[in-house]
């Protein structure tokens, strides 16, 4: 079993930042991939950014590359999703997922443990 807990979410302006974290426990961190999805109010869960299990290796929605950057520090068990120039279409609750391998699944469905959200509200 994996778990997973997201903080760092909130109200912030249109081009501002904030900085989402997500700390897990319960297996090798190291040893799976990580990713961070979104949910906005009526639309389906949508892959925002995913990392490899040595951080080598990133992938990013187009909607977000250049404004998001993921990271992780298998030291403390964490991954964190920096979010600049935010934008209105950004408000979601952002969750973040495991996924046993050390490449990120190419599907939502792939990932298999996820943690229960941080809302992000960006205001125009």
């Amino acid at each position: 079993q994996v778990q997973l807990v997201e903080s760092g979410g909130g109200l912030v302006q249109a081009g501002g930042s904030l900085r989402l974290s997500c700390a897990a426990s319960g297996r090798t961190f190291s040893s799976y991939a990580m990713g961070w999805f979104r949910q906005a109010p009526g639309k389906e869960r949508e892959f925002v950014a995913a990392i490899s299990w040595s951080g080598h290796s990133t992938d990013y929605a187009d909607s977000v590359r250049g404004r998001f950057t993921i990271s992780r520090d298998n030291a403390k068990s964490t991954v964190n999703l920096k979010m600049n120039s935010l934008k209105p279409e950004d408000t979601a609750v952002y969750y973040c997922a495991a996924a046993l391998s050390r490449q990120p699944p190419i599907s939502l469905g792939g990932f298999n443990y996820w943690g229960q959200g941080t809302q992000v509200t960006v205001s125009s």
